[in-house]
């Protein structure tokens, strides 16, 4: 029940929603009453039964009964036609009234579907909007561990599903309870007698679908689960398309989206079998009972001494199928609130996770600008309890040096660089700007100050102009076009298509890796920060790419302060220091003439890629 309020909570202001809704379903249900109770002065009319075409000259005081009905009837009859009217204007005027009743009974109707779809609208966006954000702000760990694949699937399908918990809510308070009380009332004014067999055998229907509602929500739950993991391996297979072809593994994929899917089939088939058994069952016991309605009212019709005459009976057996149908919706309805609870389940587990780095909650501080220096001092990390990565870390960047970070692959160097814009935290020790432990800075303003061009380069389906307004949303287009010609980007964008308007399709796929580098460097040089980090902006390019982006990335490091991680390093000769990383720890440091001289494991390294 707390998931169940907890997601009956994003339907706020719910007032806005129920007040109006209450009474648009409760005029529906008047009107739907009132149109099956007319079937009464209809057969009476039709076939000249008593009480049908009596002439009433004065207004009847109200009783809640079948006789007032038909008395207020004839006497509207008898101000509209006077005292000699015939069966044929009494038709008509039934005819008119039954129209009319239809017509207003349906107006509410729609009116009600309306608020609802309103309620359901605005509650689903709210909701999406807010697990969005939250995801958004989650740390980079979250993204590490959990699949993308599943992340979308909740965002869609599952906020999709909690809508039945929205919507069937207000049904189950409002709709379904008013026709089920309209059509009781309407039973009780025709027959007590029937109305007591009907009152014993309702709650025996009610009991038995109850049972086939409460087994559905764990396999619900299950269905949302599997098809997070079908989404995923969907989302991993369309990423890796060109790897899956290159190696032939279209068979492996093929069989492991079968193998998920079909078992996401059997678990909706299993559930859905269970949810559309409540239906029909319900319809099967509603004729089941009409059956013996059917020869109990006939017996008192033709006992003569109840007072229910044939026209009262066959109103009373068309009513007592229709309270069926409300029925039914009820207890649809709680199957699919129990959906809704399961997926809401997974959807707030999304939105309670909390990410380990945020702003200071007080006494955040605002770098505003960048004076003096990076510090790493005695700095140790771990992504897991098992295996540290850093161990120790201690060095310092002073405004407007290159401190360039090399070594053997998996030594660390990307995790450091990682520190500086609290992508992680250390562990252990304590990253300083100006001074300043940077878990005192506010978040935001601390990523402002710093540009980050890596190795995989991220652009979107969006044009080259709105990839490279990416840090810098409010700058001209003039510039966009001076960062793209810093960045040895603006001649082969001018020949595109539509220039700085072309779309460059699903993560860039549209150009080449250089391409997509040098609009990397052209969105870092818009954004103009003071803070720059590189990691391994060239290595994975052919040598002509490579020139060009290197050049770009030495406009792009004039003047500011850089930490670069270098594979290639004739890239970073001219660094002001060098670090070199192994097993997460510093082993050397200095220049490049300084380092080849100690002849240490940087020396190596510049003559393994020599000699390649």
């Amino acid at each position: 029940m707390k998931i169940y309020w907890r997601l009956l909570g994003f339907a706020r202001p719910l007032g806005r929603y129920a007040i109006p809704y209450f009474f648009f379903t409760l005029f529906y249900a008047l009107f739907n009453t009132f149109n099956f109770v007319m079937i009464i002065p209809l057969l009476r009319t039709l076939f000249g039964e008593a009480g049908a075409a009596e002439i009433i000259t004065t207004k009847p005081e109200f009783h809640l009964s079948i006789d007032y009905l038909t008395d207020l009837l004839n006497y509207w009859l008898y101000c509209l036609y006077g005292a000699d009217y015939q069966t044929l204007n009494v038709l008509v005027f039934l005819a008119g009234f039954v129209t009319l009743s239809a017509f207003l009974s349906n107006l509410f109707r729609y009116l009600g579907q309306r608020t609802i779809e309103n309620l359901r609208i605005n509650t689903l966006q709210n909701m999406r909007n807010l697990v969005y954000d939250n995801v958004l702000g989650l740390n980079l760990s979250f993204f590490s561990s959990a699949r993308k694949g599943d992340v979308m699937s909740r965002i869609t399908s599952d906020i999709q599903t909690v809508r039945f918990c929205i919507v069937n809510t207000l049904q189950v308070a409002f709709r379904e309870p008013f026709l089920i009380i309209g059509y009781i009332v309407a039973m009780i004014s025709i027959s007590w007698e029937l109305s007591l067999f009907s009152i014993i055998y309702l709650p025996l229907v009610a009991l038995l679908i109850g049972r086939i509602v409460k087994k559905l929500r764990h396999p619900a739950l299950k269905a949302q689960q599997n098809f997070g993991e079908l989404t995923a391996v969907l989302d991993e297979s369309l990423s890796g398309v060109k790897v899956i072809k290159a190696y032939g593994a279209e068979g492996f994929f093929k069989g492991k989206f079968r193998s998920v899917n079909g078992l996401y089939s059997k678990i909706s088939r299993s559930m859905m079998y269970r949810q559309q058994l409540a239906s029909p069952m319900s319809e099967f016991l509603g004729i089941s009972a009409a059956a013996g309605l059917l020869i109990f009212g006939g017996m008192l019709v033709l006992g003569g001494e109840s007072g229910l005459d044939g026209s009262g009976f066959i109103a009373y057996l068309a009513i007592f199928t229709q309270i069926t149908r409300p029925m039914r919706s009820f207890t649809d309805a709680f199957a699919n609130i129990n959906q809704g609870i399961a997926a809401g389940s997974r959807v707030l587990e999304l939105l309670d996770a909390e990410s380990t780095i945020a702003t200071p909650p007080e006494g955040a501080v605002r770098l505003d600008e960048f004076k003096n220096k990076i510090e790493f001092r005695g700095v140790k990390f771990s992504y897991d309890e098992e295996r540290e990565v850093l161990g120790g870390i201690n060095f310092t960047v002073e405004k407007g040096q290159t401190v360039a970070l090399v070594g053997p692959s998996g030594g660390g160097k990307s995790t450091i660089a990682d520190l500086i814009p609290r992508f992680y935290d250390a562990t252990a020790g304590e990253v300083l700007i100006d001074g300043v432990n940077i878990k005192q800075y506010d978040v935001e303003s601390l990523r402002s100050a710093m540009g980050i061009v890596t190795q995989e380069t991220v652009l979107f389906n969006d044009t080259i102009e709105n990839n490279i307004r990416l840090g810098n949303s409010e700058a001209p287009i003039e510039a966009v076009v001076a960062a793209s010609k810093v960045a040895n980007a603006h001649e082969f964008i001018m020949a595109t298509p539509e220039g700085y308007n072309t779309n460059i399709g699903d993560r860039g796929t549209k150009l080449s890796g250089g391409q997509r580098q040098r609009l990397s460097i052209a969105r870092a040089i818009l954004k103009n920060p003071e803070i720059l980090i590189l990691d391994e902006a060239t290595s994975a390019l052919d040598t002509e790419s490579e020139v060009l982006v290197q050049e770009a990335l030495e406009k792009l490091l004039k003047g500011r302060t850089s930490v670069v991680i270098a594979h290639r390093l004739s890239t970073i000769r001219n660094a002001d220091k060098i670090l070199v990383v192994d097993h997460g720890q510093i082993v050397e440091q200095g220049t490049h003439e300084q380092l080849i001289a100690y002849g240490g494991l940087y020396s190596k390294l510049v003559e393994l890629q020599q000699l390649d």
